[in-house]
């Protein structure tokens, strides 16, 4: 089973990496548009973390994961 997510990076406040996980993002994502999606997430301050707001963008990147199960219950 091959599973995909978009891993959005960003800083926080107190300049920790606070990483949010999307899973099965949209095909054909332009790093544009990440970029954009990301700004807004700071500008309006829809999450926080342990470390304060978040106050950058440090990155994001497609992360691809195969598992293939041995044993099932």
């Amino acid at each position: 089973m091959l599973t995909e997510r978009l891993e959005l990076i960003f800083q926080s406040a107190s300049g920790n990496r606070v990483t949010l996980s999307l899973i099965d993002p949209k095909d054909n994502l332009t790093a544009d548009q990440v970029r954009t999606a990301m700004q807004t997430i700071i500008n309006k301050n829809v999450f926080t973390s342990a470390g304060g707001d978040l106050v950058g963008i440090i990155g994001a990147r497609l992360v691809n994961r195969e598992v293939t199960d041995l044993i099932t219950g």
